[in-house]
């Protein structure tokens, strides 16, 4: 396989894994994705910015045959799938220097077993030579390891970025063509990895915005031409400011939380508030976690089983409590047959979101016409709640 040209002296040798469905046994890949890494020739001195998961390493060595000698190794992270293949590229060429962050250092010895001797350490904002090439090296910690760190190219303006401003797309573009397809792409991956660290990206945006970047090239998913793109797109989703919108995640297993559900959409619509609703027996978590980035507002709905919370609901409550997304306003609805502590059960799995809990509508059995006019009630007052937050 050839390496892609990106500039005159910067090329592609990446891998895309188009079969890809899950990663790390947890977040889902519906489209696949791609482990970014790059070739920098400088008239000294040959770099290679990150590598490949170890299971496509051999899709890295094929776009590197013909390169005689790799001074550098830039491991902008310690996770695998960017720095799996390093003790093989080491293997190949072995007097190379891995250069990584402080924290990274302990990070690639204990996970891979690189030895200290190979391993070159550098601070935040430390260059280094090419030639005619400069590397300048901006740490960029909680997007999202503590030891995560983007690499600079001075003279060419591309921003080697790694997760941050990244997207699980298997695609055969190189650069972003697509850009709306990109787009969601790039938000479920911010939902699903950097929300939890909002205030910290926009530190890292700050750090980033004063350099003059002409491309982002980051780990997952295509180069960016318009950085503008994604830097805006981040700027949005890591303010603390959400939208007209509510999220109600919900199971049912009789139909009576359906009937809350239908009914509380129905009237929240009618308010002018934005719905998004997730029957969580089908839902794709990934897009559950999207729905979150924006949200003013989240109500749960669940029946009770023993007592407690439906395990769905109790796990999208646990995920959105991991992801601590801007939420400003929460609420439970839901049914029970004789006895429910599902509203104090939930209501203690969101220590981390800094929520004004509105009033909870349960029903026993079918819901009455009292119960009903609870959910229209509860809808007004999410939309008051959302006007005297400035947000409606």
């Amino acid at each position: 396989m050839n390496r892609r040209k990106i500039t005159e002296k910067v090329f592609s040798v990446g891998a895309v894994d188009w079969d890809r469905r899950l990663f790390d046994s947890l977040i889902p890949l519906p489209d696949g994705t791609s482990y970014n890494a790059y070739l920098i020739v400088g008239s000294q001195k040959t770099v290679l910015i990150d590598s490949v998961d170890p299971a496509l390493k051999e899709v890295l060595f094929s776009k590197l045959e013909g390169v005689k000698q790799i001074d550098y190794i830039v491991c902008n992270h310690a996770e695998q799938d960017h720095s799996g293949s390093i003790p093989d590229v080491l293997g190949r060429f072995p007097l190379a220097k891995v250069v990584c962050s402080v924290k990274c250092k302990d990070l690639l010895t204990d996970h891979l077993g690189i030895a200290e001797s190979n391993l070159m350490t550098v601070e935040d904002g430390t260059t280094l030579s090419l030639g005619d090439l400069t590397l300048k090296f901006i740490y960029t910690p909680w997007v999202h390891w503590p030891e995560t760190m983007s690499t600079y190219l001075v003279e060419e303006k591309i921003l080697f970025s790694c997760d941050f401003f990244g997207s699980h797309l298997a695609t055969s573009d190189l650069f972003v063509s697509d850009e709306a397809l990109v787009y969601e792409s790039a938000k479920r991956y911010y939902a699903e990895i950097m929300m939890p660290f909002r205030s910290i990206v926009r530190k890292n945006l700050e750090k980033v915005a004063s350099l003059q970047v002409g491309l982002i090239a980051p780990s997952h998913g295509p180069v960016y031409p318009t950085p503008s793109l994604i830097m805006d797109a981040y700027a949005d989703w890591a303010s603390d400011a959400p939208k007209n919108e509510v999220v109600i995640p919900y199971i049912s297993m009789h139909g009576s939380t359906k009937m809350l559900v239908a009914h509380l959409v129905d009237a929240l619509t009618r308010e002018g508030v934005s719905v998004r609703q997730f029957d969580l027996s089908v839902t794709d978590l990934g897009k559950l976690a999207m729905a979150l980035v924006d949200a003013a507002t989240i109500v749960l709905g669940t029946p009770t089983v023993h007592v407690g919370p439906h395990p769905a609901v109790f796990y999208a409550t646990h995920l959105a409590n991991a992801l601590r997304p801007k939420l400003k306003f929460a609420s439970v609805i839901g049914s029970y047959g004789w006895a429910t502590k599902a509203v104090e059960q939930l209501s203690a799995l969101i220590p981390n979101l800094k929520v004004e809990v509105l009033p909870t509508v349960v029903c026993r059995g079918l819901p009455k016409d009292s119960e009903l006019r609870q959910i229209e009630k509860l809808a007004s007052i999410i939309k008051e709640k959302h006007i005297a937050s400035g947000i409606a």
